[in-house]
């Protein structure tokens, strides 16, 4: 499992491992989750050629069936030799309601790896200094669960980083979570990847004790953001540029969110058309939007959907993203057909099992 908050850059980061193992001859397999369908990050996935499952409507922790149905899934079409799963981002107590119960239940078919917690560094360097993050203290509970239960730590987009503000987050992270293992990765560059390759051929190392959760105080910080996912379609007689519209759509959503002062977790939007993928992402309100995959082509439809998780009241959220659609299908004088619009805020999480030791 690769976990970390929203907005880490888990799945190019998971992207690019399953090129690695694959070219050592190994057949991957990725589950996704979220908690609800219509996931960029699976279509993404899918449009690499990679065999990709998704576990939707809660977290792996809460639908432990789900999770060991999508891997028995993978082994009826053909066995893998390395699944790479992505718990939701605002996911922790993954060692003890997934890992364990797994190693319990299952022990003899799989070797489970270090639990790898991805970071995005300036999110982690404005909470680990004491900084304003932008979300609740129950938000930041979580996040601080993630590292907690973390083998690995992997700060990811150290090509955004200068040296001094590499060496800063290091230190703010040996200080803080002693023991773990950091690894400074550039998912976009494949800087370290290697690294990070050999530290998952290992096995994970024993656990004599289960950390403490406060499940009210976790599913507190659940709910304080908004979540939405969106799928619809645009088309129009004239072309139009797909890897602009993609970044004016996220553009355009930022600057609604900037107006309410409410903070981005994470906006993905990934416009996608036979000859062409593009994909726009937002992780915090002090970065730009970045495009992730360019298509460099010309379209007149495409198929677009939308992730935002935003620390929003959902029925707030969902018109911004509405009026933000209409607006760019207006401008290329395109129609654009709502397929599926859902946004909510998290349930209390359930967990199906969860281990106790110490």
């Amino acid at each position: 499992m690769l976990g970390g908050f929203l907005g880490a850059g888990k799945t190019t980061l998971i992207t690019k491992l399953a090129r690695r193992f694959q070219a050592d001859g190994n057949h991957v397999c990725v589950v996704t989750n979220d908690q609800a369908a219509g996931l960029v990050d699976t279509e993404l996935l899918r449009n690499e050629g990679l065999d990709v499952n998704e576990v939707a409507g809660s977290c792996f922790c809460c639908n432990f069936t789900g999770l060991t149905d999508a891997m028995a899934d993978f082994d009826q079409r053909q066995r893998p030799d390395v699944i790479l799963a992505e718990p939701v981002g605002s996911c922790t107590d993954l060692i003890a309601t997934i890992a364990m119960p797994m190693m319990e239940r299952m022990g003899e078919q799989f070797v489970h790896s270090p639990y790898a917690v991805v970071l995005k560094p300036n999110h982690t360097l404005r909470i680990l200094s004491g900084g304003k993050a932008g979300f609740s203290p129950q938000a930041e509970y979580i996040f601080r669960k993630q590292l907690e239960e973390s083998e690995l730590i992997v700060v990811n987009r150290i090509d955004e980083l200068s040296d001094e503000q590499l060496d800063s987050l290091k230190k703010y992270l040996d200080d803080q979570y002693p023991g773990r293992r950091v690894i400074p990765v550039s998912a976009r560059t494949g800087e370290n990847l290697d690294e990070l390759y050999e530290a998952l051929m290992s096995t994970a190392s024993p656990r004599d004790r289960m950390m403490e959760v406060d499940y009210d105080v976790y599913a507190e910080g659940e709910a304080d953001l908004g979540w939405l996912n969106a799928t619809v379609h645009l088309s129009g007689g004239s072309e139009f540029v797909l890897d602009e519209l993609t970044v004016e759509t996220v553009d355009a959503i930022r600057r609604r969110l900037e107006e309410l002062d409410a903070e981005p977790a994470h906006l993905k939007i990934l416009c996608s058309s036979p000859s062409g993928v593009s994909v726009a992402n937002l992780v915090s309100s002090d970065v730009e939007t970045m495009l992730s995959v360019s298509s460099n082509v010309s379209v007149t439809q495409t198929k677009m959907i939308v992730n935002a998780r935003v620390c929003l009241a959902p029925e707030k959220l969902q018109p911004i993203v509405s009026e933000v659609l209409q607006g760019v299908a207006k401008e290329r004088s395109a129609e654009l057909c709502v397929d599926q619009m859902e946004s909510f805020r998290p349930g209390r999480p359930e967990p199906t099992y969860r281990v106790a030791l110490g």
